[in-house]
């Protein structure tokens, strides 16, 4: 399938992932020392930042008029609107810092050549995070799932304060909502 428009979708036609449990376990972790590459050529050891910190997870980003990873991409419950979804973190980075968010990453397995390309391309304020080497995401047992023989990151975002993981948004869905159901919980719950 060609990927002629990543932010207009329609997400009736576009089948949404159901609870699975599989980030029910997250709620109380601490991050790992896992220190992973980020599109502004810093290291970001997670577990290591003062205050509070959302982390939203995708499993990849799209180009426009590429080839997608697979034909059916879109059937993939949860695989589709990784741009929106990153748009919509950018659209609202200003809200989410004013309501006591330090920073903020994306976090995806795909390398951070191309990560980098996109985050350029997007115009996004803040760093994603490589974690092509599934580092963090065994160390926390994020949900998965596989396709074309890669293991991507199912969508979900967390907010993690002094290292801590205080809340979960899992399953996301429509993914160009998550960055304001995000800001709504932050404004409810501050710091």
């Amino acid at each position: 399938m060609n990927q002629k428009n990543l932010l207009e979708v329609d997400w009736s036609k576009i089948p949404a992932p159901t609870d699975d449990g599989a980030a029910a376990h997250l709620v109380g972790m601490t991050l790992p020392p896992v220190t992973l590459l980020a599109t502004d050529d810093s290291s970001v050891t997670l577990s290591t930042l003062a205050g509070r910190t959302v982390i939203f997870a995708y499993p990849r980003t799209g180009e426009p008029g590429k080839i997608s990873l697979v034909d059916d991409w879109d059937m993939i419950p949860g695989a589709r609107g990784c741009t929106p979804q990153t748009c919509s973190f950018r659209d609202l980075y200003a809200e989410l810092k004013a309501a006591g968010v330090g920073q903020v990453f994306g976090l995806s397995t795909q390398d951070n050549v191309y990560q980098t390309e996109m985050a350029s391309r997007l115009h996004l304020p803040f760093a994603v995070l490589s974690d092509e080497k599934l580092a963090l995401t065994r160390a926390l047992k994020l949900p998965t799932m596989e396709v074309a023989g890669l293991t991507l990151i199912k969508r979900l975002a967390l907010v993690v304060d002094g290292g801590r993981i205080v809340h979960v948004f899992y399953p996301v869905f429509p993914p160009d909502r998550n960055a304001g159901d995000v800001l709504a919980w932050l404004k409810a719950n501050p710091a």
